[in-house]
């Protein structure tokens, strides 16, 4: 979720869903410890309880962010293990260490050492044709030792050569089953299951077995799915409509302009809001519209949502 889920997208999705976990992009340890921190740890205080997504493979680094991102007041230390992109796997790190568990076993280790927070891994079951599941309990197996008790499981292999990170996502086939026995055979082991799953009856499905569900893109370009888990979770059911969501979050957009922000950067996570909604169309051309934007205020989604009321009036 590069570049999606950033301090904008979460505080978006905390006006849906108050109880749920938000998880921050893929944040490299080299941008940490070399470029902005400031910049790469902001987040906001109504996203708690958010997890930050960390990427690296040196086990000294990744104790030198831990510490920063305890300091920044985020609730989990999220490893990712399961990102395929090349770029990645030039910086030694993402998916490709799935073949290398002493190694994440050890940065687990070091960033347990250094900070309080809970530590968790977010991996795929295998990497390129493998279809065995020797590499996933081995990977497992080694990593819990180092003191991970959560792992988020992505149920695809990610193929290192030959398939863009979009393909990633598409053409290695989902393998429920192996999360599956994966949780059986790791009973103690909170068991997280991430891939393909986009409605609400699929995540209650899911969770009769596993012990939680991350949904990743389906949340960008659907986000009112959001609004049914807290429900599911046990907690009190989301009671706002969209417009409470904007209405909700116009000082928060108005303030982040005032700090020098663009309109398109706050608002690019809104435009799946009105899915499959009467009008939704001409609400998204509006919000994507340069032209518009470049006004840079809130009038643009002033203009998305009248636009919409026009030609198609929703609650």
């Amino acid at each position: 979720m590069i570049d999606w889920t950033d301090r904008h997208c979460r505080r978006f999705h905390r006006a849906i869903t108050q109880h749920t976990w938000l998880y921050t992009e893929m944040i490299t340890t080299g941008a940490l410890v070399f470029g902005d921190r400031k910049r790469f740890l902001a987040f906001n205080e109504e996203e708690h309880p958010v997890a930050f997504q960390i990427g690296g493979s040196d086990p000294e680094h990744m104790a030198r962010c831990a510490k920063w991102i305890e300091e920044a007041g985020y609730d989990e230390l999220n490893m990712n293990v399961g990102c395929p992109s090349e770029r990645v796997q030039k910086g030694a790190f993402g998916a490709c260490l799935m073949a290398e568990p002493d190694l994440v076993a050890d940065c687990v280790k070091a960033m347990r050492d250094a900070c309080s927070l809970d530590v968790t891994v977010k991996h795929r079951i295998g990497l390129d044709y493998d279809e065995s599941e020797t590499m996933l309990y081995d990977f497992v197996g080694k990593v819990s030792e180092a003191g991970c008790n959560t792992f988020i499981v992505h149920a695809r292999n990610a193929v290192l050569k030959g398939l863009s990170p979009k393909e990633n996502r598409e053409i290695p086939p989902l393998r429920y089953e192996v999360v599956k026995r994966l949780k059986q055979n790791f009973p103690h082991i909170q068991i997280i299951l991430n891939g393909g799953i986009t409605t609400l009856d699929a995540i209650e499905d899911h969770l009769t077995w596993a012990d939680g569900c991350m949904i990743g893109r389906e949340a960008y370009s659907n986000p009112w799915l959001l609004a049914g888990f807290d429900e599911i979770i046990g907690k009190p059911a989301t009671v706002k409509t969209r417009l409470d969501v904007i209405e909700e979050l116009r000082a928060y957009a108005e303030q982040e302009l005032t700090n020098g922000e663009s309109i398109r950067s706050i608002t690019k996570s809104w435009l799946g809001l009105f899915h499959g909604q009467p009008g939704g169309r001409l609400y998204r051309q509006v919000l994507s519209d340069s032209t518009l934007l470049k006004a840079n205020n809130w009038q643009v989604v002033e203009d998305a949502l009248a636009k919409m009321f026009k030609h198609a009036p929703v609650v």
